[in-house]
């Protein structure tokens, strides 16, 4: 089972189904159980287990096991966790991260901005051309804006992301 207390992992699994998800993942019972089991063991709504399972499903976290009564002709969903390949999922996320800080920083770097004293708008210094150094909101005159500040956190954010 994978380790529920690593901050990384239990980030990102309250990112992709939240808390009361989390909740059910933590106090999941062992084996092939169904959702309504599920439910009524770790106290977590019906359609939140479903949703959760439904995601962790997409993410391949989940597997699902279809069975029909042969008498009814119903079908039972049994579902068990499997996290296997969360280590190689967290990678995949780290890398699509890397990628676009690394063009918001290649943006934020080969760009001037300029902006309206107001807080109504940030504009390139071509847009901020094309309407005069005026805000086109409110018609303040548009100022320089000195986004070194930005760019040193994002340049901070991308070193650390590469050296882990």
């Amino acid at each position: 089972m994978v380790d529920l207390n690593d901050k990384v992992i239990r980030g990102y699994l309250r990112s992709l189904v939240g808390d009361d998800g989390l909740k059910m993942i933590e106090q999941m019972p062992e084996g092939n159980v169904t959702d309504e089991e599920i439910a009524n063991k770790t106290g977590v709504l019906l359609n939140t287990v479903r949703r959760t399972l439904f995601i962790l499903y997409e993410n391949k976290f989940a597997i699902v096991v279809r069975e029909r009564d042969s008498n009814s002709g119903w079908l039972t969903y049994l579902w068990h966790l499997d996290f296997t390949d969360i280590e190689h999922q967290l990678m995949r996320e780290k890398k699509k991260l890397l990628r676009n800080l690394k063009t918001r920083l290649d943006f934020e770097e080969n760009n001037v901005f300029y902006v309206c004293p107001q807080g109504c708008v940030r504009l390139l210094f071509d847009e901020a051309t094309e309407t005069e150094f005026l805000c086109p909101m409110c018609g303040e005159d548009l100022v320089f804006y000195d986004n070194s500040q930005f760019v040193g956190a994002l340049k901070k954010r991308v070193e650390a992301l590469s050296s882990v």
